[in-house]
């Protein structure tokens, strides 16, 4: 695995989880805000994805908690950590919490799948991977972007692009088999650390179904509360940093409060 980090060593760690087709640079927008607040930044290219090679077995969310925690064994050794996941790294994160549940001290959710909730309509995404790099290939890409990650399209901008250009050609894992089931959902129960939900209003994954996503994020016996951040799609993070940094932010001070 690739990590990246920065911050003061003497930081409490964090720990972010990209979404999938990603990597690190999901977060590109972030992480200068977390080592402002005096954290050490850990992002990692999950098994698969980015620069990473991949899982020792399995395609999907369920092979990559393992790696992840043997992975933070060696550079935390023991020491729990925040754990914040993105999309598919949700998923991840809410599997790692429950395999090994010492090593998460608090959990934040964004923009996960796996909740059991399905929008009415599903997302129509056009194919590319027939196309050479071009005017033709970002036009098509740049759509996907409005369609599935941002909101609007002023966010759809060069830098959002070159990312997803990037990570869809270094993307490994295809299989989405467990995005599309409830498996999140059910082991929210299991979770035994306090569980935050971040998410964009216009999210793609949600949209006509968001007043469902909170009663779900209850299922976890710790729910510490759901940040909705107006206008902003599934990559909330990306399309408005001000509003989302300032939710993390709260969502952890929250906790530390406990």
């Amino acid at each position: 695995m690739v990590w990246h980090s920065w911050g003061s060593d003497d930081g409490a760690p964090i720990v972010l989880l990209h979404g999938g087709s990603g990597s690190w640079n999901h977060w590109a927008r972030n992480i200068a805000a977390l080592v402002r607040a005096g954290r050490r930044v850990w992002v990692p290219d999950l098994p698969g994805f980015g620069d990473s090679a991949r899982p020792p077995a399995g395609g999907d969310a369920d092979a990559v908690p393992a790696p992840v925690e043997a992975a933070l064994q060696t550079l935390l050794g023991d020491a729990a950590t925040d754990l914040v996941g993105f999309s598919f790294g949700g998923m991840v994160a809410g599997l790692l919490a429950v395999q090994a549940p010492a090593r998460v001290r608090r959990l934040v959710l964004v923009g996960a799948p796996a909740l059991g909730i399905k929008p009415p309509r599903p997302i129509a995404l056009r194919p590319w991977s027939h196309l050479e790099p071009g005017a033709d290939l970002d036009a098509v890409q740049r759509s996907n972007l409005r369609a599935l990650m941002l909101a609007k399209s002023e966010s759809v901008d060069d830098l959002a692009l070159a990312i997803h250009a990037r990570n869809l050609r270094r993307d490994r894992m295809k299989l989405r088999r467990l995005s599309r089931t409830d498996i999140l959902r059910r082991t929210l129960p299991q979770i035994g650390c306090p569980v935050h939900g971040i998410w964009g209003a216009e999210d793609a994954l949600y949209r006509g179904v968001q007043e469902h996503l909170e009663p779900a994020l209850r299922q976890a016996p710790r729910f510490g509360g759901l940040w909705s951040i107006a206008g902003a799609g599934h990559w909330v993070q990306y399309e408005d940093p001000v509003a989302f940094d300032h939710a993390l932010a709260q969502a952890l001070q929250a906790q530390s409060n406990e």
